[in-house]
C-alpha cells in the first residue's frame, strides 16, 4: 500500500510535469501550433492531478493493527457518529474488546459529523448466530464509545456483553487454523 511518503514524491515528479506542460503551452502559444488550446487543457489537468496526489500525500493512510483483533467488517457507517461492525461466530471476550479498540481507531475521520451536538461516535460489534436452517439471529457483542475530535483517545469507554458471547459457540480449534 502506497504511503504518505509515496504520494508526496508522485506529487513532486507530477509538478514537474505540470511546469513541463506549461511551458510547452506557451511555446504552443508563441509560435501559434494548433494545438495550443488542447495544451491549456492538459496543463489545466495536470495541476489538478499534481494538487490531488499532494492531497493524498497529506492525509494518514495508516491503519491500527492491535493485538488479539480479529478480522471485521463495517456493516453500517452513517458518516457521524454511528457504526456497527461484524465480527465472526467464533471468537473470546478478549478479542472483541481488541477489535473494537482497532475498529474505533481505524473508523476514525476528523470530518465525521456530530449529531444533536454529541462529541462521541458509538461502535457497535456484533455476529450472527444461525440457530436453525433459514433463520440467522444478531448477537451484539458489545461497544465502543470515542471522541469525534480526539484521534488518540484515551477514555474510550467500552462496553461488553458476556451474556451474549457466552451465547457463541466454542471456538474450535481446526475452524481456526
Amino acid at each position: 500500500m502506497p504511503t504518505n511518503e509515496d504520494f508526496l514524491l508522485a506529487s513532486k515528479w507530477s509538478a514537474y510535469l505540470t511546469l513541463a506542460f506549461l511551458v510547452l503551452t506557451l511555446i504552443a502559444f508563441a509560435f501559434k501550433w494548433g494545438i495550443r488550446f488542447r495544451l491549456v487543457g492538459s496543463t489545466g489537468f495536470m495541476v489538478v492531478l499534481t494538487v490531488g496526489i499532494f492531497a493524498l500525500g497529506l492525509v494518514p493512510f495508516t491503519r491500527t493493527t492491535i493485538p488479539g483483533a480479529v478480522r471485521f467488517s463495517t456493516v453500517f457507517d452513517q458518516g457521524a457518529n454511528r457504526a456497527v461492525i461484524a465480527l465472526p461466530p467464533h471468537v473470546t471476550e478478549d478479542e472483541v474488546r481488541a477489535t473494537l479498540e482497532q475498529a474505533a481507531s481505524n473508523l476514525f475521520s476528523p470530518g465525521r459529523l456530530s449529531r444533536r451536538g454529541g462529541d462521541t461516535m458509538t461502535i457497535q460489534a456484533r455476529t450472527l448466530l444461525h440457530p436453525k436452517p433459514g433463520v440467522s439471529q444478531p448477537i451484539l457483542l458489545g461497544e465502543v464509545e470515542r471522541s469525534l475530535f480526539v484521534r488518540k483517545d484515551d477514555q474510550m469507554r467500552f462496553t461488553l456483553y458476556p451474556d451474549n458471547i457466552a451465547k457463541l459457540p466454542p471456538v474450535d480449534e481446526e475452524f481456526v487454523n
